[in-house]
């Protein structure tokens, strides 16, 4: 029965993403009936099937690297067509006040649905495969000595190096991390979708990143879908820091800053793994300020308690697809931006340097942070 209930919704819903948009651009707009309606009725049935069937195999067991990169993208596409299709049903009605009778209300409708969908993903798209832009942003840390005034931490996070070849990609992001002259490099998580053996030579060209303090590495939940332990030893040989519940103190002068960083909560599951904030904190200097490294945001709740002065996270992409932010919002505290939480607690959550699944990117365009850090 688990397995009956498990496929039902695996099929429900490609339904949903298929239907509304079946019928604003086929079944409305011809009424129905002629050679353009079972054409295009034709074409909705094969992707349909298509959509689950590449995306069991290319996440499936079988780790097709082609399907998932099909399926991927049509997952994108129609979740682009489906909003669309949504707002384009909205002005249906208001067109329909207007006094436009049908079949022209619909094709109207269809029109312009099936042109916003095509030039937003085509500018996703662009947006998805190009550098990062760089934000730059300063953020006040209360107890942050002289020294250490104005350092610049830079923070890639949610690469997401997966069966879409990205070498050049990640070659062009390492150069552009040290034209920023990154005193601090962080990456804050989800690194690589697949095994160390399939998905290293992306992730190598990292090793190359220059950062006179040091470079910290984190887990998040995309790791513990493959192989986390591996991947914590692969970076360490490229010469970042994983952060496995634990903190480094760096030091200029005088000066010293915390830095922490913990496991995603998915890594409860692996023995040895999971969120533990106060292992990470064991033995820090309590007068030093905290910078702590956590993938998602939500994970804020346990910051605040500690008195951690900022925490980083990735996870939600910004959202990636618009209007997706708004499913977003319902599990994490926080989408974007810099926010402030408790008394003494800031938290910065990145969009993510890199896209996961559907190589597309609309109204959340990708990141290469630099937090420049100031004394209050």
């Amino acid at each position: 029965m688990k397995y009956v209930s498990r496929l039902v919704l695996f099929l429900a819903i490609p339904a949903v993403l298929f239907l509304l948009p079946w019928w604003t651009l086929v079944a409305a707009p011809t009424q129905g009936t002629g050679s353009l309606f079972w054409l295009g009725s034709a074409l909705f049935a094969l992707a349909f099937g298509y959509l689950p069937a590449s995306m069991y195999l290319g996440h499936g067991s079988a780790q097709s690297d082609a399907a998932s990169i099909v399926g991927d993208t049509m997952l994108g596409v129609m979740w682009v067509v489906f909003s669309w299709s949504v707002l384009g049903n909205l002005a249906r009605i208001g067109l329909a006040v207007a006094g436009v009778g049908d079949p022209a209300r619909s094709r109207i409708v269809a029109a312009g649905v099936l042109l916003a969908a095509t030039v937003l993903v085509v500018w996703g798209v662009v947006e998805a495969r190009r550098v990062p832009r760089v934000r730059t942003v300063e953020v006040s840390i209360p107890g942050l000595g002289p020294a250490l005034e104005g350092l610049r931490l830079v923070v890639v996070t949610d690469t997401h190096f997966a069966a879409l070849d990205r070498l050049r990609w990640s070659e062009r992001v390492v150069d552009v991390v040290n034209a920023q002259c990154p005193d601090i490099a962080c990456h804050a998580g989800d690194l690589a979708d697949g095994s160390v053996a399939k998905r290293h030579a992306q992730v190598d060209p990292l090793g190359k990143v220059e950062a006179e303090l040091g470079r910290f590495y984190i887990t998040g939940n995309h790791e513990y879908f493959g192989d986390a332990q591996g991947w914590i030893d692969h970076m360490d040989s490229l010469g970042w820091q994983p952060l496995h519940n634990q903190h480094v103190t760096v030091r200029r002068g005088d000066d010293q800053l915390v830095i922490a960083g913990i496991d995603d909560p998915t890594g409860v599951g692996l023995a040895g793994h999971g969120p533990d904030l106060p292992a990470a904190l064991e033995g820090a200097d309590p007068g030093a300020p905290v910078v702590l490294l956590a993938h998602q945001p939500k994970q804020i709740t346990d910051a605040v308690a500690a008195g951690i002065a900022l925490q980083i996270s990735g996870h939600t992409h910004g959202g990636q697809i618009w209007p997706f932010h708004y499913l977003v919002r319902l599990d994490q505290p926080v989408v974007a931006g810099l926010s402030r939480h408790g008394d003494h607690t800031q938290l910065y959550t990145s969009r993510g340097t890199g896209f996961w699944g559907p190589q597309l990117r609309v109204f959340a365009p990708s990141e290469i942070t630099v937090l420049v850090l100031r004394s209050p």
